[in-house]
Formats: C-alpha cells, structure tokens, sequence
C-alpha cells in the first residue's frame, strides 16, 4: 500500500487549487462538479467492490487502500473532464451568464452529462459482469465495431427499458443539482460585470489548466498494479473512464520503451537454441535467422485437415475435464475417441489472440494482436505451409470478417475466405448480430469440402464458430437449453452443431482420410486475482480421425503455438519452418506455456509462472 499516500496528497492540491481561485461565483460551478464527479466514482466503485466482495482481502488497510488509491484517478479524471467546463466559465462574458439564455445552455448540458455519467456507470457494471475488469482494450475494441457491439447490447439486454432507466436516473440529478446551478446565477448576477471581467476570468482559467498539464506528466496507470497483488483490488482502484483513454492511448505499445531488453545478437542465439529439435537444422548460419528446415524418416501423409475455433470454450465446460453438466456430449466422444490434450493453454483472451497463436504459431505480444495490426500479409502461416503442399485453403466464418480485421488477415497468408456476406439467403437458418449460427457455417464448409474433393485436391478448412457469445441466441429445439438464457445454451448448441457437422462428414467420401482439430480461441472468461490467472487460459484441443490418429490422453503442458508444428508432425511433414511452436509428441519437446493480455505476458514451466510487465520488470 505504499501508494495510498499520493491520493489525499491529490485531493489536497485540487482543493487548494479550486479554493485559491478568485472570488468568481461561477467557479462554484467547478466546485460542484468535482463533488458530483467524485460521488457518482465512489458509488460505481462500491457496487463493483459489494460485487467481488469475496474476491478481495477484508482488511481496513486494502479496501480503504482501495477507495484512497482509487480516489486519486477519480480526481485526475474530473480534472481532465473539467478542460470544458473552465473554458465555457472563461469565455461566457458576465452578461450572457446571467441571462435567461444561459439556463438555456447550461440546462440541457448539465442534464447530458447527468446522462452520460449514468450511462457509464451502467456500462462499467455490465462490462464489470462480462469481464471482471474496469475499462480496457477491449472497451475500444468496441467503440470501434460499433455495429456488432451495438448489435449484440440490443440481442443481449432490455436496452430501451435500461436507457429510460438512465433517463429518469439522471433527471433526478439535475433536479437536486437545478437549485444549485440558479444559486450560481444569482451570486454572478449580485457580483457584478466589473468583478468578473475577462482578465479575471483568464487569470482562474489558467491557474486551474496546470493542472491537468501536471497530471498528464506524472500519473500513469500503474500505482494500483503496484499497491495490490490482488488483481480485483487492482481494478477496483481504478477508474473506468480513465482505463479507457489509457487503454486507448497503450493499444499499440513499443516494446523497447517499456520492456526489459536484452543483447539482439544474445536474445537470438538463445532463441534458435530453444527452437532447434533433433529432426530440424537451420537453413543458414544467420544468428538472427530462425528459418529451419523439419524433416522426416516417415514418408509424409496427405490429410486433409478440419480444425475448428471454438468461440470462448474454457477446458472446465468440457465432461473430459470434469464438468458434470453435459453441455458437451459430442466434444466429449470426440475426445474419447481421438487424442486429448488436456493441458494446452491459450495465449490470450481475445478471439485474435487465438487466432494469431494457431495460425502464426507466435507468442503474444504486447498491445493489439498481430491480427489487427497494419503490414500483417504474407507472414510464415499454417497457410502457406498447406498451399506449398498443393492443398486447397479455406477460413469460415459466420459473421462479417472486417470485424477484427479477420479477411484482412487470413486473407493475406494463404486462405480462401468465406464470412457471412459470401452466403446466400437460403443457406441461413438463422442469425444474431455476430454471425449465422454454427450449424450454418459448419455446412457451408461441408459444400466447399465436397468441391475441393470432387477436384482431386486436399484440402484445410480453418472454421471460426460464433455461437457461444453473448447472446447465446440460436435455433430453438436443437438442445434442450431454451435460446437466450446463457453460457450453458451457448456451449451446448456449438457442442450440437459439431456433433452434426462430424456425423454428416462420416457419409462423405474425404471423411477417412480426414483430420479434425477441436481447439478454443480463448477461455470463456479472464478474471482471477493474479493479473494472469493461468486457469482463466486452460483450453481444450481435440485431435480426432479414425484409423488416421490414435486415441489417447497426452498431459504434456503446451500452447496454442504447438498446434501447427504437432499437426505437422503427425503428417510426417518436411516443411520449412519459423514457427516459434515446436512438436507436443516430440521426445525433445519442452513443456510449456505461453499466456498474456494487452500488457503483461506469462511463461509457465514446471509449476512457475513468470511475468513480464510493462514497466521493464520480471515477476512471478
């Protein structure tokens, strides 16, 4: 808690500060905002602690470290909030603020704000709900696909019943507030025009503009990551408007400015050391060169391969790991009947950060995916590989493919792309704002599975489900959980619409000689108290084909990176190689993990997890 200091010492200046302002009584007006301000961040952050109140230590010395901490960016936020406010109290000459007409534009402004500030209480609670966090990256992820976000507030919550919640919440504040703001009115009217001049009014105005200039320079978002362990109580300090410029502000981060570096000439000796396997060699001397040629005794097997992204899958759904619940009949007989591999983990918790680790086979990076980012084409790809091999590529999706950048990307390394916009009305049953439903996409895949086999030509579907996200609508009467109640149903009916895509495959003359891979995106949820709760990665990965794979369990912990490089190597593939993932089945392989979110990024080996953080540190 050697932070707590600095939020009274803040709350201490601003009062000084707003109290040494000259006698204009329209600078009442910024006193009563930063008392509405710090009162609507104290209720937000009481109904999110009375939330995860058994997440969070009970002490007096956390959860006041909490509010304390927590008061800081609450006032550096109103600071901010407060740049308007001082230049309409500066440029308003003295006799239109007393005028009938200001109520006229203070009036609707004031209830706005009232507005907007509820509304953003009511978003950080559901965001709060889905999350477990204030405000981050994936809160602008949001602002900018508007369409589907909006699309799925709509489909998910009673959205004009809550909206005119908001509405009458906010009228009630500007009706306690009203009385306030004429009393400001009457007492500039009673000052007279001679006291509050221009000059007058530019001398309060610049005194007060320091100080978001000092804020900017010296308050970052890292004090409650380094006041509480806990990542609830980390959050809880926060404020979630706040999170969200910073959020947008970090979206992109250098990783020289602000993580630990090393030597190059070092950081890539070790590298190929790492990546160098018995059945590989490196196709130059180049220390900075990872390119290596894998190899084979066997001679190699022309497959064709089914993987299918499962939208928020966490390994606890799943009767192989132990749920109890039977969402996942279907998944589960698959994993029977093929190789399970019940450690693998994720490397992130967004869909792109699955994507970008399967397809790619990289760790994560700090800042936006790979997926998202611009000069992503022509990158070494599962793709690539496939096509060097003569197979027919393909990624399906349900939904509209600009969303995260997905045609984009696939696109560009080695996949035919097929979304949402490519099918045709009689092909949709059904439909939410993120795409058609499972059974839809899955069946679409089926038709291009026939076209490539009828060609002669091998082929790699890469299908991207949708179903299990909020929210959770999909046909009726395909499973016995009602459409629209939650996870459960989401994960049930994506469990259904696989089952149905492997049992119309078995009447199709490719299916023998066919590989299907079961993998998530990502965990259904990242909450925990540590900052990268490992259980919140845990995925499953399926790997099924009759007469083709054996089955088996193999405990072997491993990353979504692995995928690419163990496919290959049931394959018995000769391929050229930058994957950073190796061979899970391999005698030489290393068991490990690699996880991470926007900012911090985790290796996990032999029981340990080690951090790197933002702030050019190591941790466990």
């Amino acid at each position: 808690m050697q932070w707590s200091w600095l939020a009274p010492i803040m709350s201490k200046i601003i009062s000084n500060v707003l109290s040494r302002l000259p006698s204009l009584a329209r600078f009442q007006l910024l006193r009563l905002f930063f008392l509405w301000y710090s009162l609507y961040a104290f209720g937000v952050r009481l109904a999110l602690l009375s939330w995860s109140w058994s997440q969070i230590g009970h002490s007096p010395l956390i959860v006041g470290g909490i509010f304390l901490v927590g008061l800081l960016y609450d006032l550096a936020n109103a600071v901010y909030f407060a740049i308007p406010i001082v230049l309409y109290l500066v440029l308003m000459p003295q006799r239109f603020f007393v005028s009938r007409w200001q109520r006229v534009v203070l009036y609707p402004l004031v209830f706005t704000l009232s507005y907007g500030l509820v509304f953003s209480a009511l978003a950080e609670w559901l965001f709060w709900d889905e999350f477990g966090v204030r405000f981050n990256f994936i809160a602008v992820d949001y602002l900018v696909y508007t369409h589907e976000v909006i699309g799925n507030i709509r489909e998910s919550y009673p959205v004009s019943l809550l909206l005119s919640m908001v509405g009458v919440v906010a009228a009630l504040i500007f009706i306690v507030i009203r009385p306030r703001l004429e009393a400001v009115i009457v007492s500039e009217r009673q000052q007279g025009r001679s006291a509050s001049g221009l000059a007058a009014r530019l001398g309060a105005g610049a005194a007060f503009l320091l100080l978001p200039v000092v804020l900017f320079l010296t308050v970052d978002g890292s004090l409650p990551g380094a006041a509480f362990g806990n990542r609830y109580e980390k959050e809880l300090a926060e404020n979630g408007i706040y999170q969200l410029f910073s959020a947008f502000r970090n979206n992109s981060l250098d990783y020289a400015t602000f993580y630990k570096n090393m030597d190059e000439k070092a950081a890539f000796t070790g590298l190929r050391a790492l990546l160098k396997t018995k059945n590989s060699r490196y196709v130059d001397d180049n220390p900075t060169d990872i390119e290596r040629v894998l190899t084979s005794a066997a001679p190699e097997k022309r497959h064709n391969v089914v993987l299918i992204m499962v939208e928020s899958l966490s390994a606890e759904y799943l009767g192989s790991f132990g749920n109890t619940a039977g969402l996942t009949p279907n998944l589960d007989a698959l994993a029977k009947d093929g190789l399970l591999f019940n450690r693998l983990y994720a490397t992130g918790n967004r869909t792109v950060r699955g994507m970008e680790a399967v397809t790619l086979s990289v760790p994560p990076t700090p800042g936006q995916s790979i997926v998202k980012r611009p000069n992503n084409a022509n990158m070494f790809s599962l793709g690539f590989v496939f096509r060097d091999k003569g197979y027919d590529t393909r990624f399906f999706y349900g939904g509209f493919g600009y969303f995260d950048n997905m045609n984009a990307f696939f696109g560009g390394n080695g996949f035919d792309v097929t979304d949402r916009s490519n099918l045709s009305a009689d092909e949709i049953s059904f439909a939410n704002i993120w795409g058609v439903c499972d059974e839809d996409i899955l069946g679409r895949a089926l038709r291009e599975f026939d076209q490539s086999a009828s060609q002669k030509k091998p082929f790699f579907g890469y299908v991207m489900t949708t179903s299990n996200h909020r929210p959770f609508t999909y046909p009726e009467g395909k499973i016995d959980i009602p459409s629209k109640t939650g996870r459960p149903g989401g994960v049930k009916y994506t469990d259904y619409a696989i089952g149905r895509f492997i049992d119309e495959a078995r009447h199709h003359p490719w299916f023998d000689n066919t590989i299907f891979i079961i993998v998530a995106d990502h965990c259904a949820g990242s909450a925990g108290r540590q900052e990268l709760p490992v259980h919140s990665y845990h995925i499953p990965l399926i790997f099924y084909g009759p007469g083709i794979i054996k089955p088996g369990v193999n405990s072997t912990l491993a990353s979504q990176v692995d995928l690419g490089p163990t496919l290959f190597g049931l394959l018995k593939w000769q391929y050229y190689s930058k994957f950073f993932g190796k061979d899970i089945l391999a005698a030489d392989f290393t068991p490990r993990a690699f996880i991470g979110n926007y900012q911090r990024l985790g290796y996990l080996e032999g029981g340990y997890l080690a951090i790197l953080n933002e702030r050019q540190g190591i941790g466990q």
